[in-house]
Order: C-alpha cells, then structure tokens, then sequence
C-alpha cells in the first residue's frame, strides 16, 4: 500500500471524518460510474455505493487492506455488484416460474356464488361495527394505510387502531368461519 493511502486509512480509522469526507469526495462519483456499468440502474449504483462507503466508516477499525485504497474499493464495489446481479438473477428465475405456473392448475378455493355471499356478509359485518372501528378497519384494508398514518388521520392513538382492528378482524372471521379453512 502507498504511503499515502496509509496515512489516509490510519486517520479513517482512528475516526477522523474529515479525511474520510476527502476520501468519499474523490472517489463517490467515479465508483458510482463504475458500479453503473455492471447494474445498468442509477439508483441502484448509487446505493451499492453508498452501502460501500458506510459499510468503510462503521468497520473502520477493523480493516485491515493489504492493497491500495483504489483497488480496494474498486473490487468492493465490483464485488458488490456481481452478488447484486446474482440475486437479482434468482429473483427474476423465481419470478419466471411463478408466471409460467399454468392458471388451470389453479381452482378458486370459493365459487363465484360463495364470493357474492362473502362479500355481503362482509359489508354487513363492516356496517354493524361501531362506526370508528368499521373506518379504521376500511382505512387500513381497503385505502392500505398503515396504523400511524390511520392513528394521525384520526387523531387517536396507535394502540386505539390496533385495538379497534383487532376487534373488526374477530367478528369478521365469526361471521366467515364456515368459508374460512383452518389449519
């Protein structure tokens, strides 16, 4: 290693961020140009990046390179990289078989006239709730917002929505347990 890459990295790693803003700053761009070749996606680039350059300063301690700072983080990176592309290829393989499973390899567990009923008995259960509870629970099932962003909407309490979804979710599945199968 050159004698300036240690010096830089002793300093790093006695946790002057000083030097390791110098040491982001010049190389943060060109290994983001670097990562973009392999990954094809600016963000994702970015990220590998990033987690590299974070990944640097929180084992700054426990680093121990034997080679130049630049070859270091330039095989980190493309290291990086290659295990992204891996899991994006097993992703996209697992993807692939999912599509291609035949849709008359699938029976609809409930027929099209149970579903009717379902969903009416649904509406009723919904309608017969305490008027808070059945929001709460329309909220978060139907408008797919979280407790926190259901509790600030209403402003109650986090435990007030779960309590109130507990509650829509227990007379729900009374009202269903003859179309709902149990394990």
């Amino acid at each position: 290693m050159k004698e300036q890459d240690t010096v830089m990295m002793e300093s790093i790693q006695s946790g002057d961020l000083q030097v390791f803003e110098v040491f982001f700053r010049a190389y943060y761009q060109p290994l983001c140009y670097y990562a973009l070749r392999y990954v094809s996606s600016p963000d994702v680039a970015e990220e590998i990046v990033q987690d590299l350059f974070y990944t640097i300063w929180e084992k700054r301690e426990e680093l121990n390179i034997t080679t130049s700072l630049k070859a270091y983080i330039y095989t980190a990176t493309h290291n990086r990289c290659m295990k992204y592309l891996n899991h994006r290829k097993i992703e996209q393989k697992y993807e692939k078989h999912y599509r291609n499973v035949s849709t008359d390899q699938y029976e609809p567990a409930v027929d099209p006239t149970s579903m009717h009923e379902i969903q009416r008995i649904i509406n009723q259960t919904l309608d017969s709730l305490p008027e808070k509870c059945s929001r709460i629970f329309r909220l978060n099932r139907f408008e797919g917002l979280r407790y926190i962003d259901i509790a600030k909407k209403l402003s109650i309490s986090v435990k007030t929505v779960e309590a109130n979804m507990g509650r829509a979710l227990k007379i729900l599945r009374k009202n269903l347990k003859e179309y709902v199968e149990t394990a």
